[in-house]
């Protein structure tokens, strides 16, 4: 641990304020209650050591998560019926607030109390901008100061991520579509700061949510152009501009409880960004080398699954640190975890069930350039060198060259409600891509009046679709990022969908009529669905008309069932 993060400052950070975190964990037997006026136990159980160090520090246990230890497990036991899930004990929980020159003894001190499980000290939690070396940086770009046009260019042609697939994700696919464009979805960003003002944010805004915003706000203006820019004559296009996008601020919070927080504020379906990362054990060298996904830490880990619970998607950056996330090193829990604790990150432990995201190259060519800083060529799909990468991360976006809102690189000027940047980078860049692609989803599904993707149906949908993540020099495929989204697969995976001018290839028929399936071109077996308004019988004939006859077909269908044919 360098000295900066010792007295809780990064000069790569700098203007955003960050702090190390202390982070208590009572024995569930204990029955500790903390108040104003001490701790004290509801099952009887002696406190007297825990509360002579209390007041000798002249420090106090604060429940983490922000509410009375009753509270939270009343909440808890609610969940789990609503949803199914259940819910870790989130009142055992408690963060102690000291000078950060103390932290690490008082979490030695507090280990020894017999009524404490596990007290540790989390490194801070930064947003992803510097790898590893201060001259060849991410997202520290400088704003132009050069006078932009008296209006905004259109800067769409620049957005090569909305394309169709594989160079994109084909949001206009998606955005053809009733709901598409992620209506009725609402989505929050946690991080650090953003411009809601920026000229191409101020539609379906609902502004900051929990907590206060930073000054240093490009980072979260970027994120928010990816999701939600305006759909207008000038500037960028978000990828879901229908969707209500709001912010939840780590400025001054832990982190465990800015993400339970902004739980509280969205509802089943919805969707929450994890733009975080923070110094794993193999850290220590220069910049953010070594920085992993927060869910290593058990109380993210908690607050994750917490809102996972509430039936919110989660999408959580991989990090920006070089690192395999296979390496058995992350099995070795950090001192003072709990006992029960386990990797998240091996994919033989429960994971938090968020979505995680790696960082892909764009295609050569992007903006004119084929190279990355670190002298690596952009192969399309391959992993930026500086992502995270293992079998824990379920997909990818673009992790260089992204345009969008902010920094002023662009298009600069003294007015920063009028910046761009087309090089935001990262598993930055990449999170808010993968989002979009999942708030257009949830709005189809929405429009169709099915149900909303769990985390865990997200999780499996964009495994099994995509497009591939391809090898490079020194970045071979197994090192793992996964496929990017490809939305005119994803949508019809999961929605119905018509799809026109079709091949129907071969059908199948069982002895009872009411069992019957045809092979679609580029679709595989669907069965036929029965109730339909067309019947099976006469859906099945028209698509064995169709083979007969090498007629073409439009079909309704979704990733199990043919709803409607017409034969052409």
């Amino acid at each position: 641990m360098g000295n900066d993060e010792k007295i809780g400052y990064n000069p790569m950070s700098e203007g955003i304020p960050l702090e190390r975190e202390l982070i208590v964990i009572a024995k569930r037997e204990a029955g500790l209650r903390a108040t104003r006026e001490g701790v004290a136990s509801f099952e009887g159980v002696d406190v007297t050591s825990l509360a002579g160090l209390l007041a000798s520090e002249d420090v106090s246990l604060v429940p983490l998560f922000g509410t009375s230890e009753e509270r939270l497990k009343y909440k808890a036991a609610s969940l789990a019926p609503e949803t199914g899930i259940e819910v870790l004990d989130l009142s055992i929980y408690y963060r102690v607030k000291a000078p950060d020159e103390k932290l690490d003894e008082l979490a030695e001190r507090f280990l020894q109390m017999d009524v404490i499980e596990a007290a540790y000290v989390k490194p801070l939690g930064e947003p992803p901008i510097v790898p590893d070396d201060p001259s060849r940086g991410l997202n520290d770009m400088l704003p132009s100061m050069e006078e932009p046009p008296v209006v905004t260019p259109d800067f769409t042609n620049r957005q090569s991520y909305l394309n169709p697939a594989p160079v994109g994700i084909d949001a206009h696919y998606a955005w053809n579509l009733p709901g598409g464009k992620g209506k009725g979805i609402k989505i929050i960003d946690c991080e650090w700061g953003w411009n809601f003002t920026q000229e191409d944010l101020l539609q379906n805004q609902m502004g900051v949510v929990v907590g206060t915003s930073s000054p240093s706000d490009n980072h979260g203006t970027a994120v928010l152009g990816i999701i939600s820019g305006d759909h207008n004559t000038f500037g960028i296009s978000g990828i879901c501009p229908e969707a209500i996008v709001g912010a939840a601020s780590f400025v001054g919070k832990s982190s465990a409880h800015t993400i339970v927080e902004a739980a509280n504020k969205l509802g089943p379906g919805d969707i929450l960004l994890l733009e975080i990362h923070r110094r794993g054990p193999n850290g220590g060298g220069g910049g953010q080398q070594g920085y992993i996904a927060i869910e290593w830490w058990p109380d993210d880990f908690l607050a994750i699954q917490y809102a996972i619970s509430r039936g919110i998607i989660v999408v959580e950056a991989a990090g920006n640190g070089w690192e395999n996330l296979d390496d058995p090193l992350y099995d070795t829990p950090d001192t003072g975890f709990p006992s029960w604790w386990k990797n998240p990150f091996n994919t033989a432990n429960p994971n938090s069930g968020a979505v995680m995201i790696g960082a892909g190259s764009p295609p050569a060519g992007t903006h004119g350039r084929n190279i990355s800083p670190w002298n690596l060529p952009y192969i399309d799909r391959a992993r930026c060198g500086f992502s995270n990468w293992g079998e824990r991360i379920d997909a990818q976006g673009w992790g260089w060259e992204v345009t969008s809102t902010g920094y002023g690189n662009l298009q600069g000027g003294p007015n920063r409600n009028e910046w761009y940047t087309d090089t935001f980078s990262g598993t930055s860049s990449a999170s808010p891509i993968v989002v979009g692609a999942l708030g257009c989803v949830q709005g189809v599904l929405r429009a169709q009046g099915e149900s909303l993707l769990t985390a865990e149906r997200a999780r499996t949908l964009l495994r099994m679709t995509g497009s591939s993540q391809q090898d490079a020099p020194e970045r071979p495929r197994t090192q793992r990022i996964g496929n990017r989204p490809n939305l005119r697969q994803l949508i019809p995976s999961i929605a119905k969908v018509w799809h026109h001018n079709t091949i129907v290839r071969m059908t199948y028929v069982t002895d009872a009529t009411q069992s019957a399936w045809a092979y679609i071109n580029e679709l595989g077996w669907r069965r036929i669905k029965s109730c339909s308004p067309d019947s099976v019988t006469n859906m099945f004939q028209a698509c064995c008309t169709a083979v007969a006859n090498s007629r073409n077909v439009h079909i309704y269908a979704d990733g199990i069932y043919i709803y409607r044919v017409i034969l052409l």
